[in-house]
């Protein structure tokens, strides 16, 4: 566990397109002074668009994590979120020129293995730790979802998903102190089912999904029609459901690979919380909106005390 900030050793340029928004984006990451912590500028808007990365500003939690304040809102920020705080960095500044962070292979795995290449830089300051004086438990009646976090002496997560789906069936993920983030949590890619992309589609959203940054689950067979129309909204040349039930003969990256993209989204979703965390997380079909509620209330606890 680190006892000194970090930040990165140099700049890093991603470009990409939105997963909702299907708009190009180009993304910079670059170093930042001791006790800045993790700020986003929007270019596009003006030099003073700039928006602390902390759970204040979210807004909307609808298949991503959204921070808004005033005219600057960024979203889909937490896979981004996730490697600041899975590589332990302290202070960045990103600078992007639209709303919606890249989605790239729809893991955190594109930001990581950049920045490893280089390692971090140790900053001359201690790094401030959250420590929790009570348990806090927190249920979402209407979804079944369950947050329990606990004090602990560092930061560990153990989360399971129940979709009631053959294909999936119920999964296990599990970080702390051996896990290695970079190997086993970063390269796990967003997950949807196929009967939720129409409605995801008729909403606005996922404009820029298609089946290099997300798994696509297919509990049934499908009409081959419906196959070859959702084909071109993906602009690709067909789509198939494989006997596993993913399109396209997809292959998993681990097993388990759905519970640990849940496990990458929680991570991100608490680095709102303004700073590293000593606590043990259990989760129980967790989601953005449960994850940020509880990053909420973790905050005003410490806010308070």
């Amino acid at each position: 566990m680190n006892s000194r900030q970090h930040t990165l050793k140099c700049k890093y340029t991603f470009k990409g397109k939105g997963l909702h928004t299907g708009k190009n984006v180009t993304m910079v990451l670059e170093p930042a002074p001791v006790n800045h912590g993790i700020k986003f500028k929007r270019v596009d808007l003006g030099e003073d668009a700039v928006i602390d990365a902390v759970v204040d500003y979210v807004t909307t939690t609808a298949r991503g994590t959204t921070l808004e304040k005033g005219e600057v809102k960024i979203s889909t920020l937490e896979h981004l979120m996730a490697t600041f705080s899975g590589l332990g960095i302290d202070n960045a500044l990103v600078s992007i020129d639209a709303q919606e962070v890249p989605i790239l292979d729809g893991s955190a795995k594109p930001y990581v293995d950049e920045i490893c290449k280089d390692g971090l830089v140790e900053q001359d300051a201690p790094r401030q730790y959250l420590e929790l004086k009570d348990k806090i438990v927190y249920r979402n009646e209407k979804t079944g979802s369950e947050i329990i976090i606990m004090p602990d002496d560092h930061f560990s997560v153990d989360l399971m998903i129940d979709y009631n789906s053959k294909v999936l069936g119920n999964q296990y993920a599990r970080l702390d102190e051996t896990t290695d983030f970079a190997k086993d949590i970063a390269p796990c890619r967003t997950f949807v089912f196929f009967h939720e992309l129409e409605p995801l589609f008729k909403n606005n959203l996922i404009k820029g999904g298609d089946l290099d940054n997300a798994i696509v689950i297919v509990e049934h067979p499908v009409p081959q029609e419906e196959l070859d129309r959702l084909a071109g909204v993906f602009n690709t040349s067909s789509l198939e459901r494989a006997p596993e039930g993913y399109l396209n003969h997809l292959e998993l990256r681990f097993a388990n690979e759905c519970a640990r993209h849940k496990l990458l989204d929680i991570i991100g979703d608490f680095a709102l919380v303004g700073s590293p965390i000593k606590a043990k997380v259990i989760g129980y079909k967790t989601g953005h909106g449960i994850n940020t509620q509880l990053a909420k209330i973790i905050r005003e606890q410490v806010k308070n005390n």
